[in-house]
C-alpha cells in the first residue's frame, strides 16, 4: 500500500484531504509543519509527499531544500500544495525541489494524477 505523508497546517484541510486519499486506498500520515515532516520522513519514510508551502516553524520552501540536500530523500517524489498561483510561485516550489505542484483549492481527480504519475515514474 502507497504511503503518503501529507504536511499541511489547517486541521480541516489535512482531516479533509486525509480521508478522501484513504478512501482511494493510500495510507496517510501526518504533519503540521515542517519540522514535524522531516522526523516523520526519517522514521516513516512514505513513498510521497504532499507538501503544503505556507507552513509555521519550517515553511515547505525550506523544508524541501532539506530533502533534496539529503542522500536518503533527495529523491522522494515531493507535491507541492499552495494557494499561490502565480507562475513563479510554482517555479520557486520547483527550485526548492519538488517535483509538481497543485494549487489550493485541490482539483481532487488532478491531484490524483499527478500521484500516480510520480508513482509509476
Amino acid at each position: 500500500m502507497t504511503r503518503i505523508l501529507l504536511v499541511e497546517d489547517n486541521e480541516m484541510n489535512r482531516d479533509m484531504l486525509t480521508r478522501r486519499l484513504e478512501r482511494k486506498g493510500f495510507t496517510i500520515e501526518a504533519a503540521g509543519d515542517g519540522e514535524e515532516a522531516l522526523k516523520k520522513i526519517a522514521a516513516s519514510q512514505p513513498d510521497l509527499v504532499l507538501m503544503d508551502m505556507n507552513l509555521p516553524i519550517l515553511n515547505g520552501w525550506a523544508t524541501c531544500r532539506e530533502l533534496r540536500a539529503n542522500p536518503a530523500t533527495q529523491t522522494l517524489p515531493i507535491i507541492a500544495l499552495t494557494a499561490h498561483a502565480m507562475a513563479e510561485d510554482e517555479q520557486k516550489a520547483r527550485a526548492a525541489g519538488c517535483n509538481d505542484y497543485t494549487t489550493k483549492p485541490i482539483d481532487f481527480p488532478l491531484l490524483l494524477a499527478k500521484i500516480d504519475n510520480l508513482l509509476t515514474a
